[in-house]
């Protein structure tokens, strides 16, 4: 099979990941609950699943590193913290409905779309100093679009908001392990990501990056402070309630060293360079539009494309059929289709990981082309 589907969630993960999950669900007991061996070894393991977080996304703390379910575990806490009902809010065109579905559902928001054409990241600069108007009291921004690839200006984006003193949440669930991700030279409220895509860790684990101590968005227990029935007021305590997913947290830590070791600009190097190799084979093909940048370095590791006269879905699913994986529809983001014209149709979607080679690529595109000849 080749694996074209990362941008949903990386399938090849460094092998230290499955014997680090394996070995905390034999070895491994709550951190925080306990003085006992298996108690302190989970507590260590994941203090230094924080540690490895804070030096490669530049957190002052290990404290300021939240373990969360996902990314939209991540954003909800942190939508809900900055975002009050009757306030405004602006986002991106680009938006995922991790993003859009937390905003619809606060009383009375009201949501300003400041969208960009595709690939054309001034206009989005510029949609986003037209919208930061005074009684704007958040935003929230995608690093690296998951349907298209296209990489926003988050400096320009993140510098605008410090300017007019917004708070902004920066959602790098298609950016983190291939893009620079920094949380204090951001100067970002919060950073929500996922663990299972680009830092290669199990699904069902998430980071969410903290500038600012935000409410719980759940109550319960934390090892701390026992006696108090509020949620302690420190990180991070505070945002974790329950018992930890510590197998995922160990299989996490493995895939940040992975990262580490690699390289974050390594990484996004190999994979921009896969999706320009990528885009120019599927740009020959016939009737099969390729939406990409002419500046490589605007787009990341994800490409997205249409067939005249086919259906997405149909189109997917007979590449699956031909052992390609990829993905067809919305992708979850019909906000990001609006704003590229795309909505109608969907798109088919192929996105790379540290794991692909330049070898997939003419494989996957003759399939395509032999799917394409029986056209009727």
């Amino acid at each position: 099979m080749i694996y074209l589907d990362s941008a949903a969630t990386s399938l090849q993960k460094p092998p230290a990941v499955a014997r680090a999950c394996s070995y905390a669900i034999s070895h491994y007991a709550s951190p925080g609950r306990g003085g006992h061996k298996p108690a302190m070894d989970a507590a260590a393991a994941a203090f230094a699943c924080r540690e490895a977080a804070a030096r490669l996304f530049q957190v002052p703390k290990p404290e300021q590193v939240v373990f969360t379910n996902n990314a939209t575990h991540g954003l909800n806490i942190a939508i809900k913290a900055l975002v009050r009902p009757g306030g405004t809010v602006v986002i991106s065109g680009y938006e995922h409905n991790a993003v859009t579905r937390p905003l619809h559902a606060i009383p009375d928001v009201t949501v300003r779309v400041a969208a960009g054409q595709l690939f054309r990241p001034e206009e989005t600069v510029e949609a986003f100093r037209k919208a930061l108007t005074p009684e704007v009291t958040a935003a929230v921004f995608t690093h690296v679009s998951n349907v298209f690839g296209m990489i926003l200006p988050i400096q320009e984006l993140a510098r605008l908001c410090r300017e007019r003193g917004v708070p902004f949440i920066l959602d790098a669930s298609q950016s983190a392990g291939c893009l620079p991700v920094h949380l204090e030279e951001l100067g970002a409220a919060f950073i929500a990501m996922p663990g299972h895509k680009g830092l290669y860790g199990p699904q069902g684990t998430g980071l969410l990056l903290c500038g600012q101590t935000p409410p719980p968005l759940l109550e319960g227990g934390t090892g701390s402070e026992s006696i108090r029935q509020e949620m302690p007021d420190f990180l991070p305590d505070r945002l974790e309630a329950g018992t930890h997913n510590i197998a995922g947290v160990a299989g996490l830590l493995e895939g940040l060293r992975f990262v580490e070791k690699q390289g974050v600009q390594s990484i996004g190097s190999h994979e921009r360079a896969l999706t320009v190799q990528m885009g120019e084979a599927l740009a020959q093909l016939p009737g099969v539009e390729v939406f990409r940048s002419k500046d490589p370095s605007q787009q990341a590791g994800v490409l997205s494309f249409r067939v005249s006269g086919m259906d997405c879905e149909e189109l997917g699913e007979a590449l699956g059929r031909r052992d390609i994986a990829l993905r067809s529809g919305l992708h979850c983001a019909p906000l990001a289709h609006r704003t590229a014209g795309t909505l109608e149709t969907g798109t088919v979607r192929a996105s790379v990981s540290a794991f692909n080679v330049p070898q997939e690529i003419p494989r996957f595109v003759r399939e395509l082309r032999q799917i394409l000849s029986e056209k009727p």
